[in-house]
């Protein structure tokens, strides 16, 4: 990727009330040079693509630690899809059992961290990984 910051929209989608590992993963993305939006608590699939859309992000973390990210992860990626924007990466994190990973992919889920990544590994994948835009 050129010079500009890379543009992460960190999200947490459904009712899930726990924040403190999107808080700390949006930190180390920052720490790692990039630039940090954070949405907030329960947010709708609808309200995380309407936000990176506005916010023209290149990626969106998704971090779920109440069960419901075989719903909710999925819906954002075909909101996404839906209004054109095929060249956000889309990430996933949280409590995710591992057999559920795969599926997650197949719905355009880039990648999946679980508990125990070190946070390096998220902003080298990242780097790695993010589409340039022109």
């Amino acid at each position: 990727m050129s010079e500009t910051k890379i543009r992460v929209l960190v999200a947490k989608p459904g009712l899930d009330g726990h924040d403190r590992g999107a808080l700390v993963v949006a930190k180390a993305l920052r720490d790692a040079g990039m630039e940090v939006i954070y949405t907030g608590l329960r947010q709708t699939p609808q309200q995380i693509a309407a936000s990176a859309i506005q916010e023209d992000v290149d990626v969106i973390g998704l971090s779920s630690l109440s069960g419901a990210h075989m719903h909710l992860f999925p819906e954002v990626v075909r909101l996404m899809k839906e209004q054109g924007a095929n060249d956000v990466l889309i990430i996933g994190g949280g409590v995710i059992p591992d057999e559920d990973i795969p599926a997650l992919k197949t719905a355009g889920v880039a990648e999946v961290f679980t508990p125990g990544t070190p946070l390096t590994a998220m902003s080298d994948y990242i780097r790695a990984n993010v589409k340039e835009r022109g």
